[in-house]
This record gives C-alpha cells, sequence and structure tokens, in this order.
C-alpha cells in the first residue's frame, strides 16, 4: 500500500531538524572550548534537555563526543578527530597563521580570518590584538553577508547566482547604520570588488569597526577573508593608506601560498553583481 505523501514530507521534514539539531549540539561543544553540560547546551540552542540528551547519547556512542565521568560534561571525541585528520593537507587555517600574527605585530588589531558557508562568513580563527583590552569574535561563530567585512567581501566574489540568492533573503537590522537595501548592498559590493577590501563600521555592533581583504586560490576563486578589528577609535570608518596597504598585503601573501596568481584569472570577476537601473 503507497504511503501517504504528506507523511513522507512530514517525516522528512522531521529528520532533517533532527540532524540540524545534531550538527548544532556538536558544533556547540567544538567551539566551546570547555566541557559543556546538558542544561547549558538545551539554553544555548533553545530546545529541550530531553532533545538535546538524544543527540548527545547518539553522538557519544558513534565517538564524536566523550562524556566526563566525573563532570558528566561532553567534550569533542575520538572519531571528531580523525575526521579532522583526514582534512586536505592545505589547511587555510595554518598556511595564514603566520600572515596573521605579523600583520597582527603590524597594526595592533585583532586579526580574523573567516571562509564561507551558505548563513555568513564563519570565523575559523582569530589572533588578539596587542591592546590590553580586548576585541574580536569567536571561532565558529557565522557573521552576516550584509552587515560584516568578512561577508561583504566574500560575497563581493562570490558567483553571481550565490549572490542572487542571499540578496533575495530578508536581511537583518541590528543598528541604524546597518545597509539592507538591496540596491546600496550591490553597489557597495561593486565597490569591493574594484578596491580590494571591504569595511563595515558600526554595521553590528556601535563603536566597532571591521575591515577585510579577500584570500584567493589557483583559480582565483575566493575562499577566505582576512579581517582586523577594532575600536571605531583606533580603526576608523576612513582608514589611512598604510592600514589599507598592509590588510591587502597580508591577504595577497596568504593568496600567493595558494597559488593565486599562478593562471589567469581577472582583478574584478565576471560575476561582479552591478547595481540595477531603475525603472
Amino acid at each position: 500500500m503507497p504511503r501517504d505523501s504528506d507523511q513522507d514530507g512530514d517525516r522528512a521534514g522531521a529528520g532533517v531538524r533532527s540532524v540540524q539539531l545534531a550538527l548544532d549540539v556538536l558544533e556547540a561543544i567544538a567551539f566551546s572550548g570547555d566541557e559543556v553540560g546538558v542544561t547549558q547546551l538545551a539554553e544555548r540552542l533553545d530546545v529541550t534537555k530531553g532533545s538535546v540528551h538524544r543527540h548527545l547519547h547518539t553522538l557519544v556512542e558513534r565517538g564524536y563526543l566523550t562524556q566526563n565521568p566525573a563532570t558528566t560534561r561532553y567534550a569533542i571525541g575520538p572519531k571528531s578527530r580523525l575526521l579532522a585528520r583526514f582534512a586536505p593537507d592545505t589547511d587555510l587555517t595554518q598556511v595564514a597563521e603566520a600572515p596573521m600574527r605579523e600583520l597582527r605585530d603590524r597594526l595592533g588589531h585583532t586579526v580574523v580570518l573567516s571562509a564561507m558557508t551558505p548563513r555568513g562568513a564563519l570565523v575559523l580563527t582569530t589572533i588578539a590584538s596587542t591592546s590590553p583590552i580586548e576585541i574580536g569574535v569567536r571561532p565558529g561563530s557565522e557573521l552576516p553577508f550584509h552587515a560584516s567585512a568578512q561577508g561583504k567581501v566574500l560575497l563581493a566574489f562570490a558567483p553571481r547566482p550565490v549572490q542572487e540568492r542571499i540578496l533575495a533573503r530578508k536581511l537583518e537590522t541590528f543598528n541604524g547604520r546597518t545597509i539592507v537595501e538591496r540596491d546600496a548592498i550591490e553597489a557597495e559590493l561593486v565597490r569591493i570588488a574594484r578596491q580590494g577590501f571591504a569595511s563595515a563600521p558600526e554595521e553590528v555592533l556601535l563603536g566597532i569597526n571591521v575591515m577585510a581583504a579577500p584570500i584567493f586560490d589557483e583559480r582565483d576563486g575566493c575562499i577566505g577573508a582576512l579581517a582586523i578589528v577594532g575600536s571605531i577609535q583606533y580603526l576608523p570608518e576612513a582608514p589611512d593608506d598604510e592600514t589599507v596597504a598592509a590588510l591587502k598585503d597580508y591577504a595577497q601573501q596568504i593568496s600567493r601560498r595558494f597559488g593565486q596568481g599562478r593562471g589567469p584569472g581577472l582583478t574584478i570577476p565576471a560575476a561582479a553583481p552591478r547595481a540595477r537601473r531603475g525603472g
């Protein structure tokens, strides 16, 4: 007897939600930097402790997480570490580490490395500033495409279909400085592609500015963003030429390590957005 298609759809939807929650649990523990308990996870993910516990049990049973018998808290398990070992030898975080430290030492600002996900710019790693007051973002955070320098850089050099998909979404307003109008964003993406860097002064958090430059691979594809973060007092909305040059220079150093420039490429990608004409 054929199964009801609506029931199949409901089951598929429930299955997708279950997978999403399992990944949310795994990511929350991986990016926490410490062991995490059931109650803490449930509050962070805004779900019931029962739902979290069921997923934790499965992930521990499969080896992706471990549970400390003394604290009953959870941490990354051996199978998660094994998967990391099978990642490609050329790792963006490892390749960028030395240039990131040099950039931090040269400018003094916090330096951030990000890569693109469907939801935004994923923070891979950060190097704290030389200032006694640290300003930065936590690894594992996903920054919005339209309101972060990293997100705008990644979007400016992304293929046009990706840009269309992201700009078609409802864009969140974080404060009065957040740009959410599509025409304004598209015009800014063109400027970013031409000038080779982006900035997002106070677009998410008042008092904070971020600048980012693209990182390319041997095919001239944008694979990441190198950014500096600081207070608007020390990283002003109109940055000086030395700061811009240093940021772009170290992003280019990382790009060269990935083979950028060895093949034919364009300064501005063919898929760069064009501001829509009126009418």
